[in-house]
């Protein structure tokens, strides 16, 4: 697995994910198209999980979603949030590239609020593009 961001932006990005969430957080991965890498995950969770086909499924979800849902009277994409048994994953998509957050419980303001500050530092980096 390549390097997708440098380190500085890599600590940004966990910086912002976990002053948003806080210590519900519980791994945050940032990926592209081809590629992942996961740049944060708490320590009292598997260190070895798989994360390819989990990635995968939130690529393709996202390419049908932006296909399906544009131009609907419901507005832009914002970001998805799924909920499991023990936990939520959020998945903030920007261009071509996105963050993939996973938490324990929180606020659905506490989801808009990260979903803004991911977002905007997204926006950032691919205006510098």
């Amino acid at each position: 697995m390549s390097q997708l961001l440098p380190d500085e932006a890599a600590d940004r990005l966990v910086s912002t994910c976990r002053t948003t969430v806080g210590d519900n957080a519980r791994s945050v991965t940032y990926f592209s198209r081809t590629d992942h890498e996961q740049l944060y995950l708490r320590d009292d969770l598997e260190q070895d999980a798989d994360l390819m086909a989990f990635i995968g499924t939130e690529r393709q979800d996202f390419s049908m979603a932006s296909d399906g849902y544009s131009g609907t009277e419901l507005g832009g994409y914002r970001y998805t949030l799924r909920v499991f048994e023990n936990g939520y994953a959020v998945r903030i998509d920007g261009r071509d590239k996105g963050v993939l957050v996973t938490s324990d419980g929180m606020e659905l303001r506490d989801f808009n609020h990260l979903a803004s500050a991911v977002s905007a530092t997204l926006e950032e980096w691919q205006g510098e593009d």
